[in-house]
Order: structure tokens, then C-alpha cells, then sequence
């Protein structure tokens, strides 16, 4: 059978509105999980527009179609999506529920699937938009679903049983932890649906959706800690009841309708985020008699507060994954000394090859932003979108990649220069790098946001007229998703305190555009400032994770300070120390220069 094209999809859509009397569809990037990455059988947005970015949503009308993304994607989303069927707007500056309010005629419709929204979004559209008598309607049956004709299959891998010795806890204490939580906000349970907090209190990963290992399903944990997990129990191995211990029962996913409902039925009191869950898992529990408790999910802080065990997992693997970052680094070098300027794809692959043949790999934790000379300047460019560029002399070579290790998850950006920089590069690559070693070197009481920090990072860049359009930091998990809250450094409020344990990344950048882009990231973990321990407010700091030099080409000296240069130097020596012995000597001897004081 043909593939449809982009322009036969949009009238396939527009013909199941017509049927139920719809004047616009909205088509989120996200599936019924509500996660950031999705499984390729539910990549609709990509489907029906061929945007393949992690955020944008597309609104359909009878006559015309608009894409919404957000600041790292507006150039992408022009070279991806047909700009003779779409109108192109940025999803913050224009929101699509605002556009849909001026755009559309009073009493219009507006249809959308409940399983694909969480909802505080259904809540809020529906609000704004009945300032104009325009009604947010359910609609039973997707129209993607129904046109989508050679879907992809869905995955069948095995469940994978995550030992102990890598998790420091086991499930059954994990739930009675997050039960006692629940108990004590006076809720009977919780809906558990972010797929990193199953496979969290479960202590178990899966293969459903590229480069986070988790499994697709729905959970609901009890107050007593008894928890029912609904997924497809074909890819449950035969001793997963020994693995979680006593407490939890297994489901298919297409009886958790019917579980939900009873949960309403019994009158329970339930705790469900209302900004992490979809509006159609808590529909179902009030709409059945259920009551909702709007709250966070109960799993999020100490998933992200890792433990001993995981912390020594998330170092141990750094360094695993720093040899091959370096490795590639060497090899990059030599390549372009003797005049081989590869293109982004093959940069990739090397490097993902490197990575995967280290001890502990499982995987990578994203696909490789691998982006020569003025791709850089799209902050999450992928290159297999298009024809991937080569290298350009004289020009910038950004690439940000990581690894899922059975002990830890990696990220990494690192911005290098192919040949010999000019003074913009370097006074550019300077500014960013001293943003980093700012927030790097902080220490800030217990109880601060990242949000208060963020400023740190962009300092440099501001006094001189410049910034970027995205995040200082994200969370990340330990074998899990390499973006995890519910912390995160940025300039977007967010009221969750750093604390012991947790890791973010700290990746300042500046992208200019047509020309070249700059992101210098770090992973960070949160510790107790020891030095500081006797003082009136207890204090924290961060500590590098990550173990990698940065590109001394770039670097002008004159910009930075007396203590930010010790920094660097400190930061290089420790590299040296801990990765000499896992490399063979020519790349030893690379890592010595690259690590040269300056």
C-alpha cells in the first residue's frame, strides 16, 4: 500500500472531524504515557506532520493547520514540516489554546483525546476557551488511529530484573515508602503513571520506548503499599513475582478502564498529577464517584534523591563513559589533521560505537545531537532529518551524546573547534564556559531552587547581550531517563529545593544562527557542603560527574578570572587522574594535552 503524503493525512483528519461535527483537532507529541519520548507505533505528531522534535503540538481546521514548538526548534520545525499546509508559530510566545480562542468562531468545537492530554490542560483549555462559547469535546476514537493503516507493531522485549546491588532498594520497601507518603496526605492510593516511577518502585526496565528503559503500562500503588501494574504481561519474565516481592498484582493494559472505575465506585480518595497523568485516567475515577487529590507524584522526589548504591553507580559510570567521549575526541583530532572532515552522521556512529563497546552499555541514553558548523545553532539538531553537513575548517563541531549504563545514565556536550578558531568563537565559547564554572562552583543553602540559580550560568552572556532559548539544567536519572524532574535550572519558576542526591546537568549555550552553536554540559550531583558544616545555615554544592576536558582551542585565557582558570586547571587535573588508566597511550597522551594547564 502507498504512503499517504503529509497533504493526504490532514484531509484523512479533517474527514472524521466532519463526521462528528469538529471545526478543529488538536494532535499533541505526546502519547497516552504523557512521557517525553515515545514509542514509534505513537508518534503522531510525526505521522501527520513530519515534525519529529521531543515538543510541539499541531492544531488541524477544516481549511488550514498550525505547528506550535518551542525556541529550540523553530528552525527545525521549518525544514521538517510543509509550509504550504501549516502555519508556523512558537508554542510559549503563542499558545495554541490563545490561537484557537482568537482564530475560531464562537461556539465552535474543539475535539481532542483525553489520553493524549494530561488534565490541568483539558481543565485550563476548556476554561479559556469557553470565554467565547467554543466547546473542548472527547473524541472516542483518534482520527490518527483510524487512518494510520501501516502503524508500526508494538514492542515485545522481555522485562528486565534490575538487581539490588544497583538499586540499594528493594521494591518492597520502595512501596511501603511511597504507601506511607500516600497515607499521610490521607489518600487511599495513587495513580502511578510516569513510566520511570514504575520501573523505579518495581525495580525493573524495559525495552518499549527508545533509549529510556522503561515499560509501557499504567500503575496504581495503595496506601498499604500493594500496588497493580497494567501492561502486557507477555513481556513479564516467569520469576518477576520473586524479583518485586509480596504486594503486587499484574493486569493487562486493557483492564485498567474497569480498575479505574471501581476505584470511583468504591468512593476512594486518590492522588493523581494533574499535569503528569492524562485527563482520561482521571476522568474515569470521578466521573465513577471517585475523588481526586491534585498532587505531585509521590515517587519523583525520591527517585530523584539517589541513593549510596546509585550514586556510586552514576560515578562509576561516568568514568566508563568518559573514556569513550575521549576516545572519540582523539580520534576526532587526528581525522581532521589529516584532512578528513567527516559528516555528522558518521561523527555519530564512531562515537555511539565507542560507547556501546564499553562495559556496562546498554545503550544510548538519546539520539546524538551531532551538529557541524551553522547546525550547531539548532540546539536540538538531528541530523538524520536531512543530509547530515561535514565538518567545516575553521568552524565549530558541537555534540551532545550520552549512554544508559546498567548502573547510571550519562550526558555530555561537548563543543570543539575543526581547525583553528576565530576570536568570535573564542570569545563566545569563553563567555559560556565561565557561565558554567559559575554555577559549577556555587554554594547555596539548603531549600534553593534551580530556578535561583539559573542566572549564574547566563550571567556572562547577558552582560554582553547575548542568551539562550532553553534550560540551564534537567534532572537525570540513574538507568533511566536522561531528563527527570522534578527538578531542573532555568528561568522558568520551579518551587522544588535541590537537594542531597539529586543530579542535574549544567549546559549553558549560544547559538548563533547561519553560523555555529556553543553548549558546554556537565553532569552535577547535589551534596552537603562539607567545608561548611559548622556554619548557622546548612549549605550545599555541586560535584562534577562528568570527566572530560574541554577544548583549550576555545578558550581565552585573558577572559577568565585568577579562581575561574584554577578551576579549569582543577577540573583538567582531576580528568587526567581518573581516566589515564582506562586509556591506551596514544589516547593517554592526547588526554595529557588536552589537559595542560593554562
Amino acid at each position: 500500500m502507498k504512503t499517504a503524503t503529509i497533504a493526504q493525512r490532514l484531509d484523512a483528519i479533517r474527514a472524521e472531524m466532519k463526521k462528528v461535527n469538529l471545526d478543529a483537532f488538536i494532535v499533541p507529541r505526546a502519547d497516552e504515557y504523557l512521557a517525553e519520548y515515545v514509542p514509534a507505533r505513537n508518534e503522531r505528531l510525526e505521522w501527520l506532520s513530519g515534525f519529529t522534535g521531543s515538543a510541539g503540538l499541531v492544531v488541524v481546521l477544516l481549511d488550514s493547520a498550525a505547528v506550535f514548538v518551542d525556541g529550540r526548534y523553530t528552525i527545525q520545525v521549518r525544514q521538517q514540516v510543509p509550509e504550504s499546509l501549516f502555519q508556523f508559530h512558537h508554542l510559549v510566545e503563542e499558545p495554541h489554546a490563545q490561537w484557537l480562542l482568537e482564530t475560531l468562531n464562537a461556539a465552535a468545537k474543539v475535539g481532542y483525546d483525553p489520553r493524549m492530554h494530561a488534565l490541568k490542560w483539558q481543565l485550563d483549555t476548556k476554561t479559556l476557551l469557553a470565554k467565547k462559547q467554543i466547546e473542548l469535546q472527547e473524541v472516542a476514537d483518534n482520527p490518527i488511529d483510524l487512518n494510520w493503516h501501516d502503524r508500526p507493531a508494538p514492542g515485545k522485549a522481555p522485562v528486565m530484573l534490575l538487581e539490588d546491588k544497583y538499586t540499594g532498594q528493594d521494591s518492597v520497601s520502595k512501596r511501603q515508602q511511597i504507601g506511607a507518603v500516600i497515607e499521610k496526605k490521607g489518600a487511599d492510593s495513587a495513580l502511578i503513571t510516569q513510566l520511570d516511577s514504575i520501573a523505579w518502585l518495581l525495580n525493573i526496565r524495559g525495552s518499549d520506548v527508545s533509549h529510556v528503559p522503561v515499560l509501557l503500562g499504567f500503575s496504581i500503588l495503595g496506601s498499604d503499599g500493594q500496588m497493580a501494574l497494567f501492561t502486557d504481561l507477555d513481556k513479564l519474565p516467569e520469576d518477576i513475582n520473586n524479583h518485586v516481592g509480596d504486594g503486587v498484582t499484574f493486569h493487562d493494559e486493557s483492564s485498567v478502564a474497569k480498575a479505574l472505575e471501581d476505584l470511583g465506585k468504591t468512593g476512594s480518595v486518590v492522588i493523581a498529577d494533574p499535569e503528569s497523568t492524562n485527563a482520561w485516567c482521571q476522568l474515569l475515577v470521578t466521573d465513577s464517584g471517585g475523588t481526586l487529590m491534585a498532587d505531585s507524584d509521590p515517587v519523583l522526589l525520591p527517585k530523584a534523591q539517589k541513593n549510596a548504591t546509585e550514586l556510586a553507580g552514576m560515578r562509576a559510570c561516568h568514568i566508563v563513559d568518559a573514556a569513550a567521549e575521549i576516545r572519540f575526541l582523539a580520534w576526532l583530532e587526528k581525522e581532521v589533521e589529516q584532512g578528513n572532515l567527516h559528516d555528522e552522521a558518521f561523527l555519530s556512529d564512531t562515537l555511539g560505537a565507542y560507547r556501546l563497546q564499553q562495559e556496562g552499555c546498554m545503550g544510548l541514553s538519546f539520539n546524538t545531537i551531532s551538529a557541524a558548523g551553522s547546525n550547531g545553532a539548532m540546539c536540538h539538531y538531528n541530523h538524520v532529518n536531512g543530509t547530515p553537513a561535514k565538518l567545516e575548517l575553521n568552524n565549530l563541531y558541537l555534540v551532545d551524546s550520552g549512554g544508559q549504563y546498567i548502573n547510571g545514565t550519562t550526558d555530555i556536550t561537548r563543543t570543539v573547534i575543526i581547525g583553528k578558531p576565530s576570536d568570535d568563537h573564542k570569545r563566545m565559547f569563553t563567555l559560556v564556559l565561565k557561565g558554567h564554572i559559575a554555577l559549577d562552583q556555587t554554594r547555596f543553602p539548603l531549600g534553593t531552587t534551580g530556578s535561583q540559580l539559573d542566572v549564574l550560568a547566563r550571567q556572562f552572556l547577558w552582560q554582553q547581550g547575548f542568551d539562550y532559548d532553553h534550560g540551564t539544567g534537567h534532572g537525570v536519572g540513574c538507568f533511566l531517563s536522561v531528563h527527570e524532574g522534578p527538578q531542573r535550572i532555568a528561568k522558568t519558576p520551579n518551587t522544588t529545593a535541590l537537594k542531597p542526591g539529586m543530579v542535574v546537568s549544567n549546559e549553558p549555550g549560544y547559538y548563533k544562527e547561519g553560523c555555529y552553536g556553543i553548549r558546554c554540559e556537565n553532569l552535577l550531583v547535589v551534596k552537603t557542603c562539607e567545608e561548611l558544616s559548622d556554619t548557622e545555615t546548612p549549605m550545599l554544592e555541586f560535584e562534577a560527574l562528568t570527566l572530560v576536558p574541554f577544548d583549550l582551542h576555545l578558550i581565552d585565557a585573558g577572559m577568565l578570572t585568577e579562581s575561574e582558570r584554577q578551576w579549569l586547571n582543577d577540573y583538567h587535573a582531576r580528568v587526567n587522574e581518573k581516566l589515564s588508566a582506562s586509556l591506551g597511550e596514544n589516547d593517554r597522551l592526547w588526554l595529557q594535552q588536552a589537559t595542560r594547564e593554562i
